[in-house]
């Protein structure tokens, strides 16, 4: 469809708004709003302009992600790549900030790195190839 423009935002459900706020701020996003609707949901944004809305319903007995720390491979998405201008410094700075990397890789000269936050949730910072 040539109407769609970009991702308006992308919904994470979390256990506990504090704990998701405190997280995603250290990664520079801006509280906007919440909690607020049905579900309800929180919205927090980032300068460049990724916009997360929190869905504050999760089982708070849920203690793995199911779509990736399980062996079967259910259907969904299973993580939210962030692209960054200088991989070194953000890896830099999330090890500064006590932010476990699990994993990371070099793939045809992209590099990238995973972290996962408070619900572990996948988060991945990418910096293309140069090529």
């Amino acid at each position: 469809m040539k109407e769609i423009t970009r991702i308006n935002h992308i919904g994470l459900r979390v256990k506990n708004l504090g704990a998701s706020r405190q997280f995603y701020q250290q990664l520079g996003f801006e509280f906007i709003a919440g909690p607020i609707g049905p579900e309800p949901v929180a919205i927090m944004e980032h300068p460049s302009g990724v916009n997360i809305n929190f869905i504050l319903n999760a089982d708070s007995e849920c203690t793995e992600n199911v779509l990736m720390d399980i062996a079967a491979k259910n259907t969904g998405y299973t993580h939210v790549a962030l692209e960054v201008t200088n991989i070194a410094s953000a890896r830099k700075a999330i090890k500064e900030l006590g932010i476990t990397i699990t994993e990371e890789v070099e793939f045809e000269g992209a590099q990238f790195f995973f972290i996962r936050d408070p619900d572990k949730n996948v988060i991945e910072f990418h910096q293309p190839s140069n090529s």
